[in-house]
């Protein structure tokens, strides 16, 4: 379970970043910041865990629960246009510095998930796989996860058949079924793998 442990051998103000929706075929990357305070509750300790590891039910308790309380919340995001000019990495690096951003005050110390720092205005420690080990990386897993599923739901209304209110623009079977049925829309990301071969397939046929 994460803990406190590096936010408060760190002291000062402490930023967990991290990052939602690197691998889908379709939709932006939403990336959360977060300050927990000095002494969270324990109820709402006990509701964070990395956001891969909670059901759907789970997250939405500790996404409610954590704007809920004291902590300060940050959310970015990086468009599939900015994905596909800077690639996904960088596009997720964007998404933190426009998380981080949105902080009321830029921290001391920002830990983020992952091997690669963003450049953010404050000093970045990278904890490989901080989201199982960290608790305010924990946090912002879930905001991150929790905002990123909810704007996908909301495209999926528009854009109906491809299952994004459950599948979050992954490539499930039944996205990739109704990728070759109703072909890509302005949300799919067409530099990923699948995304190009289906249109190599459909100039192919044509």
């Amino acid at each position: 379970m994460p803990d406190l442990s590096m936010e408060l051998a760190a002291g000062g103000r402490v930023a967990g970043v991290d990052e939602a929706g690197r691998g889908p075929l379709a939709g932006p990357v939403v990336a959360a910041a977060v300050i927990l305070p000095a002494n969270p509750p324990l109820e709402l300790a006990a509701l964070l865990d990395d956001s891969k590891k909670l059901t759907a039910d789970q997250r939405l308790v500790a996404f409610l629960a954590l704007r809920a309380s004291t902590a300060e919340i940050g959310v970015g995001a990086a468009s599939v246009t900015e994905i596909l000019r800077l690639n996904i990495l960088h596009a997720s690096m964007l998404a933190m510095r426009r998380a981080v951003s949105r902080l009321r005050a830029v921290p001391d110390l920002a830990l983020v998930d992952g091997n690669y720092p963003p450049k953010l205005g404050c000093s970045v420690r990278c904890v490989v796989g901080g989201d199982a080990l960290c608790l305010s990386i924990a946090a912002a897993s879930i905001i991150a996860k929790v905002v990123r599923d909810r704007a996908m739901a909301r495209l999926a209304v528009r854009f109906p058949g491809y299952g994004w209110e459950a599948n979050a623009g992954y490539a499930t079977l039944l996205h990739r079924q109704a990728l070759h049925r109703l072909g890509a829309t302005r949300h799919h990301r067409e530099a990923f793998g699948t995304v190009a071969q289906l249109r190599l397939e459909l100039t192919i046929a044509d």
